[in-house]
């Protein structure tokens, strides 16, 4: 099934899926942080701090910060991989998976509601 929309469609759910994020009781992550999150739900894993810097375009320190605000917030863990201590593996949660799963449900919710 295609979904047809114009851009100011697109950008009226974009606008009503980041307000109800903001006005919700969940965690309120900036842009880079949700991008890196959709990636390690929605890319298959293994993930690694230096994999996420490349694939974003973004320095390692970056994706460590982000990585403490998420951990903070049980979104995502990190184990250093035993195979190879060098690399830290970002591992998902399920605290992330149901904070992921509210947001696809929310985008859901809100297309439906645009007006045609």
């Amino acid at each position: 099934m295609a979904i047809v929309m114009r851009p100011i469609q697109a950008l009226r759910l974009w606008q009503q899926v980041t307000l109800s994020q903001v006005r919700g009781d969940a965690p309120d992550l900036t842009m880079r942080q949700v991008t890196i999150l959709l990636t390690i739900y929605l890319d298959p894993p293994p993930h690694t701090v230096r994999g996420l810097a490349e694939k974003l375009g973004v320095t390692k320190p970056v994706i460590t910060r982000a990585l403490d605000t998420m951990g903070a917030l049980k979104l995502v863990s990190r184990h250093r991989d035993e195979r190879d201590k060098r690399n830290v593996l970002v591992k998902r949660t399920v605290e992330g998976a149901l904070y992921i799963e509210r947001i696809g449900d929310d985008i859901i919710a809100k297309a439906l509601d645009l007006p045609l």
